[in-house]
C-alpha cells in the first residue's frame, strides 16, 4: 500500500520567525509535527553567469518549486518582461506563470497517481495530472487564472464556499486603517474557508498526493509585519498591543491541524515555504532609490525625486501620509527647481496635479498618466523613469525583490548608447557607486552584493535563459527611508511602503512512517521539495532537474 503525501505550503512564511514563535509555545500544531518528524531551513540561490547568488523572488521560486529546476534552465526569471525593441515592460498578473512545456510540474504523474492540487501559485493546469486541479481561488498575486480541471469544479467551489475575500484585494497602505482592518478580517475568513475546502477535498478521493498552499501567510507578512515585529521602523507608531500577524499564523496553524487530522494515518505530511519574510528593504531600495540613483548617474546635477541635503541631520520619518497610495506619496516628492512649486506639490490634490506642471528636468512620467495609458506597474517609481531609459546609460528595471539594472547597450537595445567595449567599465562604475551607498540614519552600507549576469563576451545576447538585468543588487537587511551617496547626494526621506519584504530562506517540515522524529534536514533547497515528495510517494525520480530527494539514502535526515 502506498503512503500518500499531504503537502501544505505556507507562502512566504519566514522560518526564523516561526522558530521564535514555536520556541515561545505558539503554533502548537507545527511544533508537534516538528517534534514528530524532520525539520530544516531551505536556502535559495540562482546562477548568474556561474555566480551562485541568493534569491527571494516569489514567482521565480514557485516555478523552481514546481519544476525542480533553476531559472537558467527553464528561462523563467520573472513575470515582468522587458522588450529591447521599444524599452516597454509587460507584467501579466493573471496568466504570468511559466508554461511548463519543457519542464512539467513534478506532480504531473499521469494516470497511475491520483493528485489533487489546490491553489498552487504561479502554476498552470496540466493535462498529465490525474485527479483535480483548482487554481486561483485565493493567494497573493497567484499569477494564474481562476479555473480548474475538470472545468466545472471551480464554479461549484464558488457556489458552495463563495469567493475569496482578499484575492487581488491585498494591495494597500499601512496608514490606511480601513484597509488594515479589512485585511485582518479577510485573512480570518479566507483561512477558515480554506481549511473547510481542504478537508472536503481530502475526503472525496483516496489521493496519492494532496497539495495546497496558504497564500494568506504572504499577505499577512507583507501588510502586518510592522504590527508584530518590534525592530520594524514603523512599529513604534502602531496602536494597541495586539499582534494581528501572529493571530493570522495561529489561525493557519489551527487549519493545518484540522487538515492533518482529516488525512489518513499512514500519510506523509509535508509543510513548507519556498521563501521567508523580514523587514522590507526591497520596496524602497529596488523600486524607488535605485531608479533615482541611476537617473542622477545619467544626468549629472539633476534630481528626479526626494532631493535631500547630505551632511546635515536626517529629517524625521514620514509617519503621517496624506495620500491614498504609496505612489501618490512618492510622486509628490518629485524635484522642481522652482521653490514655490516644490512647496505646493505636497498639497495639490492628485486630480489637479497636471495644472501645477511641476517636476524635474528631464521630466519623469506621472503615475496618473501612465495609468491612463495602461502601462504595466505604473504605480512603481521605477516606471516613472521609463520614457528616459533610451537616454540613460543604465536604468533600473521594475522589481519586487533584488535590484535589477539594465545597461543601455548598443547593438542590443533599440537606441543603445553604451558601446560593447565599454560594458565592463560601465558595470564597474555603477558597482563602485552602489557599494558607496549608506543608510542615511545609521551610516551603515546598504549594498550586500552586486552580481553580473553577463560578461562582456555575451553582453549583447538576448538568449531566453538569460535574465533581463545586467546587474543584480542584493541589499543588506536593514530598512531605511533615506540613503546617502557621496557622488549623487541624499535621496529621501520617502514614505515607507509595505512593512514586510521577501527573504531567501524557506523551510521544510516532514512527518511520516519512515521519517525519524525530531530529526534535522540539512542543506535543503526549494528545488528539492518536488523530488522529495515524489520519493515519499514512491514515484519515479524527477528528471531532468536540479533538485534531489532529501530522504534518499545519501541525504536522509539526521537525528
Amino acid at each position: 500500500m502506498r503512503n500518500p503525501v499531504i503537502a501544505i505550503g505556507l507562502d512566504a512564511a519566514d522560518p526564523n520567525l516561526l522558530d521564535q514563535w514555536m520556541a515561545a509555545g505558539k503554533l502548537k500544531n507545527l511544533s508537534r509535527l516538528r517534534q514528530q518528524g524532520a525539520y530544516g531551513h531551505l536556502s535559495n540561490t540562482v546562477n548568474y553567469n556561474q555566480t551562485v547568488t541568493e534569491t527571494s523572488a516569489t514567482e521565480r521560486l514557485w516555478v523552481m518549486f514546481g519544476t525542480g529546476c533553476q531559472p537558467d534552465k527553464t528561462g523563467y526569471w520573472s513575470p515582468i518582461r522587458y522588450s529591447v525593441n521599444d524599452y516597454s515592460i509587460s507584467h501579466d498578473t493573471v496568466d504570468g506563470a511559466y508554461d511548463f512545456n519543457e519542464y512539467p510540474p513534478f506532480y504531473a504523474l499521469g494516470k497511475d497517481y491520483k493528485v489533487a492540487a489546490f491553489d498552487v501559485p504561479v502554476s498552470r493546469l496540466s493535462e498529465d495530472v490525474h485527479g483535480m486541479q483548482i487554481l486561483g481561488w485565493g493567494g497573493h498575486a497567484p499569477h494564474t487564472p481562476s479555473h480548474s480541471q475538470p472545468p466545472e469544479l471551480f464554479p461549484q467551489l464558488i457556489e458552495h464556499y463563495g469567493k475569496n475575500p482578499i484575492l487581488h484585494q491585498d494591495y494597500g497602505c499601512w496608514w490606511d486603517t480601513a484597509y488594515v482592518q479589512r485585511i485582518k478580517s479577510g485573512l480570518n475568513s479566507s483561512i477558515a474557508t480554506r481549511a473547510k475546502i481542504c478537508q472536503d477535498l481530502l475526503t472525496q478521493e483516496p489521493w496519492d498526493l494532496f497539495l495546497t498552499v496558504f497564500g494568506e501567510s504572504h499577505t499577512a507578512s507583507h501588510d502586518l509585519w510592522h504590527l508584530s515585529q518590534s525592530d520594524n521602523p514603523l512599529y513604534p507608531y502602531k496602536s494597541g498591543p495586539d499582534d494581528p500577524m501572529l493571530t493570522a499564523f495561529e489561525a493557519m496553524d489551527q487549519a493545518i491541524g484540522d487538515i492533518v487530522a482529516a488525512a489518513p494515518d499512514h500519510a506523509n505530511i509535508i509543510i513548507f515555504s519556498v521563501h521567508g519574510m523580514g523587514n522590507n528593504v526591497t520596496d524602497m531600495y529596488s523600486m524607488a532609490f535605485l531608479p533615482e540613483l541611476l537617473y542622477r548617474h545619467s544626468f549629472p546635477g539633476k534630481y528626479g525625486i526626494a532631493k535631500g541635503n547630505i551632511g546635515g541631520p536626517c529629517p524625521p520619518m514620514r509617519v503621517n501620509p496624506k495620500r491614498k497610495s504609496w505612489s501618490g506619496e512618492v510622486w509628490q516628492q518629485r524635484y522642481d527647481s522652482n521653490p514655490i512649486k516644490r512647496l505646493l506639490m505636497p498639497w495639490i490634490p492628485s486630480k489637479f496635479d497636471h495644472y501645477l506642471n511641476g517636476g524635474p528636468t528631464p521630466a519623469l512620467a506621472s503615475p496618473y498618466e501612465l495609468r491612463k495609458q495602461g502601462v504595466a506597474l505604473n504605480w512603481m517609481p521605477a516606471m516613472w523613469y521609463s520614457p528616459l531609459w533610451a537616454q540613460m546609460k543604465a536604468f533600473a528595471l521594475p522589481a519586487f525583490a533584488a535590484g535589477h539594472i539594465r545597461i543601455n547597450l548598443k547593438g542590443r537595445e533599440a537606441q543603445g548608447i553604451v558601446d560593447v567595449a565599454d560594458y565592463d567599465d560601465v558595470c564597474d562604475q555603477i558597482t563602485q557607486s552602489l557599494y558607496q551607498l549608506k543608510h542615511g540614519r545609521t551610516g551603515q552600507p546598504i549594498v550586500k552584493d552586486v552580481v553580473r549576469t553577463r560578461s562582456q563576451t555575451n553582453a549583447i545576447s538576448c538568449q531566453a535563459q538569460l535574465p533581463d538585468a545586467d546587474l543584480v543588487v542584493i541589499w543588506h537587511d536593514q530598512p531605511s527611508d533615506v540613503i546617502d551617496s557621496p557622488e549623487f547626494g541624499r535621496i529621501g526621506p520617502l514614505t515607507y511602503y509595505r512593512s514586510g519584504g521577501h527573504r531567501s530562506d524557506g523551510f521544510l517540515l516532514a512527518k511520516g512512517p519512515n521519517i525519524k522524529p525530531a530529526s534535522t534536514i540539512d542543506h535543503a533547497r526549494t528545488v528539492d521539495i518536488g523530488p522529495t515528495i515524489r520519493e515519499l510517494m514512491g514515484a519515479s525520480a524527477l528528471y531532468p532537474c536540479d533538485g534531489h530527494s532529501l530522504f534518499s539514502p545519501s541525504t536522509s535526515a539526521k537525528a
